[in-house]
Parts: structure tokens; sequence; C-alpha cells
């Protein structure tokens, strides 16, 4: 029997319930306050109430004294207090509800924290692969053989020698880029995993989410791979279309249009990832529902994922500038190529910056990712009431000591 949950993956009800709040009592909720001593017989409340004269209705500021009137039921106080909501069960890293941006991001640390060792494991082994394959490129195409080298203080080089550190630059950067994406799309797939049990309250071995995503991982490139074909299709269309008139005003108008309809083509399609990881959707389909996921939250949406880059880009800058000052100190002017130390300590003492940003921004990334895909699907979907019977809680929260049995066990 597994322990993970999977969505039916169905799109999104055009009615559903009103999930703009962590609860709100409603007005037919409301019931009026009971005195102390007071339940349907005994002594009248206190403070101006009293029976009304016969064959007269009961005003607003009347009261019975044998108890309310037919057709009224005033329920003892619960456990939470008058019209108190009672608090969402948090099984695991979020509470079951909407959520605010600083929960998304509480909880996107707090996986990294409550499940560290896959998480580091994870993050780890691909950010030190990946940097270890940066670095034999770097030697490779910018050593003193290269022909970036031969360009090096060569004012006049020939076609020949240019051919050469062109073929050199697309071969390092297909190299690097490759490796970068594979990477990327590993660690998308099993922090997914990580963070999808996370929210249950489970743990889960590198081995189990390498076993719970291996099949999809495919997919998930061919996904990656397709909404950036997408996004940059959206830029490129504008920009042809101008470019055939001819007109500097009009290719400069076909930019500015262009630009902001990558952007929200790239923001309507963020949440494809994990639909495709959790919901086992093919990748056009998981397109499609990050799309209807998105629609009529965009700016939400596109918010955090700015959020969660200007952060990215802050948590690199901190860790990586000081390791790249620190090679700049050993590094050796004769091996160094267009302004690149291709010494082994120089590229070490980088690569360690490199692999340390790595380990933060990859969990946090995927983690935020995951959780704002859940987040909307509590908002449109009620997904806190799949979840919270996936991680074995009844209606009020607790634990009722029987196996998930949703779909998906």
């Amino acid at each position: 029997m597994s322990d993970r949950w999977t969505s039916p993956g169905g799109p999104p009800p055009e009615d559903g319930p009103d999930r703009t709040g962590p609860g709100e009592p409603t007005d037919l909720g409301k019931q009026p306050p009971q005195q102390p001593g007071w339940s349907g017989g005994g002594q009248p409340p206190q403070g101006g109430w009293s029976s009304p004269p016969p064959g007269s209705a009961p005003g607003p500021q009347q009261s019975w004294s044998g108890g309310p009137p037919q057709g009224w039921s005033v329920p003892p106080p619960g456990p939470h207090g008058w019209n108190q909501p009672p608090q969402a069960a948090k099984p695991g890293v979020i509470p079951l509800r909407p959520l605010g941006v600083g929960e998304i991001l509480d909880g996107a640390v707090s996986t990294a924290r409550a499940h560290w060792r896959p998480v580091l494991a994870i993050a780890l082994g691909i950010a030190v692969i990946s940097e270890l394959i940066s670095m034999l490129a770097i030697r490779t195409w910018f050593s003193d053989t290269s022909g970036f080298a031969a360009l090096e203080n060569n004012p006049d080089p020939t076609t020949a020698e240019l051919q050469d550190a062109l073929a050199d630059l697309f071969s390092f950067s297909a190299v690097v880029g490759i490796v970068q994406l594979l990477g990327s799309v590993l660690a998308t797939a099993m922090l997914t995993i990580v963070v999808s049990r996370a929210v249950l309250g489970r743990g889960v071995s590198v081995a189990e989410a390498w076993e719970d995503s291996r099949g999809r991982i495919l997919r998930l490139l061919g996904l990656v791979l397709m909404v950036t074909v997408a996004a940059v299709a959206a830029l490129l269309a504008p920009i042809l279309l101008t470019v055939a008139t001819g007109m500097d005003l009009l290719i400069l108008l076909g930019f500015l249009i262009g630009i902001p309809l990558a952007v929200w083509t790239w923001v309507s399609l963020s949440l494809a990832a994990p639909a495709l990881m959790l919901e086992r959707q093919g990748v056009f389909a998981a397109m499609r529902r990050s799309w209807r996921l998105v629609t009529g939250s965009w700016w939400r949406v596109f918010g955090i994922q700015l959020l969660i880059l200007v952060l990215v880009f802050v948590v690199s800058s901190v860790v990586q500038v000081p390791s790249s000052l620190l090679a700049s100190l050993f590094s050796d002017s004769s091996t160094a190529t267009m302004g690149l130390d291709t010494s082994w300590t120089g590229l070490a003492i980088a690569g360690v910056g490199s692999v340390l940003a790595a380990v933060v921004t990859l969990p946090l990334t995927a983690g935020v990712t995951a959780l704002l895909y859940m987040d909307q699907r509590i908002r449109r979907e009620a997904l806190d009431l799949e979840l919270a019977r996936a991680a074995g809680l009844d209606d009020t929260g607790s634990g009722t000591g029987a196996p998930p049995t949703g779909p998906g066990y």
C-alpha cells in the first residue's frame, strides 16, 4: 500500500465552495448567545428579558421563561467558543486551508528543515555532479589550446580562428545547458514528491522519491522544453510580424508586446510541472491544467513567482560572491583565458559557491512551486479535504486511526 496521494486530475468545478478565507462563519451559522444556566428551562436570562404578553409575538428584545420559541435550536458552545471557527488541520508543513504568501514560503523552508536528509541528498548530489561536468567543460573549451585562446591578444583573427572559437562556444554552451536542464528536471521531479509527502506529515527516502518519480522524468523533460518553446514563441511572434514591415517603430512595438506576452505565457504554464508529477498528467494535459489553475489568479501567481526569482537571485549572489572573490585571490593569470581562470584551484573554489547556492535554491524553488499548485487547488477544488483524508484525518482534524483510502492508495 503506497502512502502517496494522487488527485483525480479533472477540470475544476464551475461552482464550488467559497475558499477565499480560512473558514469565516456565515450568517446561517450564527446563533444567539446562550447565557449560563438557561438551556430551555429554569431561570430566564437577566438584563430586561421577560415573557411576552399573551397573544403577542416575541420581539427582538424579548425572551421566554420557558425556553426559546418553537423552531429555534440553540446548540451548546463548542470547544472553540462562540462563532470561533476551528483551526485548520496541519498534519504536515502547511495548514490544510488557503495559504498566504508567507505560509507558502514557510512551507518550503519547513520541508527542507523537517526532511533535510532527502532534500540535502537530492540537491547536493545533483549540484555536485552538474558542477563537476561544468568544470570539465570549462577546462576543455577554455584552455590554452582552445579556439578562444587563439583569439586572445589577436586583433585580426582569421576566418578559421573565428569558426573554431564559435564552435567551442557552441559546444560549451550546449553541454553546460543540457547538464543544468537535466539537473533541474531531476531535482524538480524528486523534490516535488518530497514536498507532497511533507504536506501529509510523512517522510520519504531518496530511494522512494526516485522510485515514485523516475517514470515521469522524461515527460517532465518534455514539459520543460514545451513550456520554453511556448514562451519563446510568444516573444518572437509579434517581433517577426513587425520585422516584415521594416519600420523601426513597429519593430520596437513588437518587442514591447512580445516581452509581456512571453511572461504571461510562462506564468500561466508555471504550475504544469507539479500537475504532471502529482496528477500523473501527460505533457499537454499538464499545460492545460496549469492554465486553468492560474486563470483568474494570474497576478497572484506572478507575484509569488517573481518573489521567488528575486530570493533565488539574492541568495545565489550572497553565496557565490564571496567564493568568487576568494577564487580571484588564488587565480593564476597564466591559466586565464578570455578573463576566465581555468586552473583547478580557481574552478574548485568557485564551484563550491555554486554548489552551496544550488543546495539552497533548488529546494526553495521546487517547494514553492509545488505548494503554490496545491494552494490553487485548495482555493478552487477543496483539495484540503482530499489531503485530510489522505493524511488519515476525520472531519474534526483528528486522526481516525485508519489508513487513507482515497485515489492512489
